[in-house]
């Protein structure tokens, strides 16, 4: 779900708390040492997302926030805030290539780049991992 996120509306607000769920609290924010990614520099996107990103001349970046059952991609364009909505059953996220990250949802897709000195960037990436694996549970194949 790409959601335009600039103004307080309570039905968007509602909906992405249903698909991820509620932010964490304070506690839970230090037990996990931080929810936010640092700054990522996007190198390729799905056309939806190319339409919007390519409306101002800024250098193309985005930031993921964990949340209990998935995350979100926030990043701007022009003056207006958007984030992609992913639960962690549609989350795919992978490395591609030596220094890049993908991260799919459905018909979505958002590429950043993860250089080999940007430690906080796969540390951030193997905690999201870690949650996904974390929340799915026991598999078919595990028994």
């Amino acid at each position: 779900m790409l959601v335009n996120v600039s103004y307080n509306n309570k039905q968007i607000d509602n909906k992405i708390d249903q698909q991820v769920g509620k932010p964490y609290s304070l506690p839970e924010r230090f037990k996990l040492k931080g929810i936010g990614s640092p700054k990522l520099i996007i190198t390729q996107t799905s056309i939806q997302i190319h339409n919007l990103l390519i409306l101002d001349n800024n250098r193309n970046q985005c930031n993921i926030e964990m949340r209990p059952n998935g995350i979100i991609v926030g990043f701007r364009s022009l003056l207006e805030s958007y984030a992609l909505v992913i639960p962690f059953h549609k989350l795919v996220l992978y490395k591609g290539k030596a220094e890049e990250y993908s991260i799919y949802k459905d018909n979505y897709f958002i590429k950043i780049q993860a250089r080999t000195k940007d430690k906080e960037i796969h540390r951030f990436v193997q905690k999201i991992l870690k949650a996904k694996t974390r929340l799915s549970g026991l598999r078919i194949e595990d028994i």
